[in-house]
């Protein structure tokens, strides 16, 4: 298989298993302080990366050169998932993954500022169809209630994280120095555990673990398996080999597959029109696994 072709299936799994911790995550959101929860996952997430590394690549000497460059990819990533828990708290899955679909805009926008990356005309017109098939599929193919969209705290809130998100992913491409996947998420990791260790102090001492209920539990392995261990890797092992608007464009699937994750959870399944919505995200998909050699320049 190539090398692209493994990016765009590893950006497959990753939309899938993001989509999960939209609504695991509103379960619990107000049952647990984000930076508590958040301290506890990057924690599972650091030591299980950092068992995979240990047993498959190694962790060289070399990788832990120039170390700032964890902690500044550590901290966006922790703005990021801090500021989505936040968010959940008033917003709802569904609510919360349109404004996910808004990162691989802005994704490509930092891209060209950090890496000159420019988009070509194919992965425009992606985007475009993405995100609108995105949006029916979010508003369940219902134009009253896409005309009467307004943005509440949660999703202003979760804005915010999500400009992180987009500057995160070409940051990595800039800040590798040859690291592998694996070894470069487990120091993004463990930076990002030092950050919610010191910012979260207080929420962490202040929680009542033993009292929390099993669904938090659940969802807090979840979130730091799933959702982060596996993802890490799975964005770093794709931005190594996709353009950042690429990888980001696969959030467009996400909306998709909250709905399906909401269908199992046992909530009331969308419309049928709803099929048109998905049929587009995936035929933004299709063209993004052709690349074109006509490059839109940024004015």
């Amino acid at each position: 298989m190539a090398p692209q072709a493994k990016g765009h299936l590893a950006m497959l799994l990753f939309s899938a298993l993001v989509a999960g911790s939209f609504s695991l995550g509103s379960m619990v959101a107000n049952e647990i302080a984000p930076l508590a929860l958040n301290a506890v996952r990057f924690l599972i997430a650091s030591v299980a990366v950092g068992a995979v590394a240990l047993a498959t690549t190694g962790i060289p000497r070399s990788a832990f050169s120039a170390p700032w460059r964890y902690l500044v990819l550590g901290g966006f990533f922790v703005i990021y998932f801090v500021l989505m828990f936040e968010g959940l708290k008033t917003s709802t899955p569904v609510r919360s993954a349109a404004v996910f679909t808004l990162v691989p805009a802005m994704s490509g926008v930092f891209a060209w500022f950090l890496l000159r990356q420019r988009m070509t005309l194919r992965m425009l017109v992606s985007l475009v169809i993405g995100g609108a098939g995105a949006l029916w599929v979010i508003f369940r193919a219902d134009m009253a209630a896409l005309l009467a969209f307004d943005i509440g705290r949660g999703e202003l809130i979760y804005l915010v994280g999500c400009i992180a998100h987009a500057v995160y992913t070409p940051m990595v491409r800039r800040l590798n120095r040859g690291e592998s996947a694996v070894v470069f998420s487990f120091g993004v990791l463990v930076a990002g555990t030092l950050w919610l260790a010191l910012v979260g102090a207080p929420d962490i001492l202040s929680t009542d673990w033993s009292g929390l209920r099993p669904l938090v539990w659940i969802t807090i392995l979840y979130v730091a398996i799933c959702a982060s261990a596996i993802t890490f890797v799975l964005v770093q092992f794709a931005t190594l080999r996709l353009p950042s608007a690429k990888v980001m464009a696969y959030t467009y699937l996400v909306p998709s597959w909250v709905i399906l994750w909401e269908a199992v959870l046992g909530n009331p399944l969308p419309p049928l029109l709803v099929g048109g919505g998905i049929a587009l995200t995936v035929l933004a998909l299709l063209l993004l696994l052709r690349d074109d050699d006509v490059p839109i320049t940024p004015q």
